[in-house]
């Protein structure tokens, strides 16, 4: 069997709003945890308990996310502001 090698160049990674999306995604899942709190019991005699815990750490992750993202959100515009500083001529 012979080896698959790609015959083009892979294109580069689309950047959208990622801060915008983990955080959507972090309160969509704080929210199912808030909504399925009510029904604990029911969650803990039919043995579906860790449907509530897995919300609450799907929030817990993506709090996480949220730095995590803003960081290198932050680098991407610290790197392009200092490689638009190498670009430009200084001006006196």
């Amino acid at each position: 069997m012979a080896k698959w090698t790609p015959k083009h160049e892979a294109p580069e990674p689309l950047e959208g709003p990622v801060v915008a999306t983990i955080t959507g995604g972090t309160i969509l899942w704080f929210v199912l945890f808030l909504v399925q709190i009510p029904f604990y019991g029911w969650f803990d005699d039919h043995g579906h308990l860790w449907w509530v815990w897995t919300c609450l750490a799907g929030a817990g992750l993506g709090l996480i996310g949220i730095w995590y993202v803003r960081g290198r959100d932050a680098a991407i515009k610290r790197a392009a502001a200092a490689a638009e500083d190498e670009a430009s001529p200084d001006s006196l």
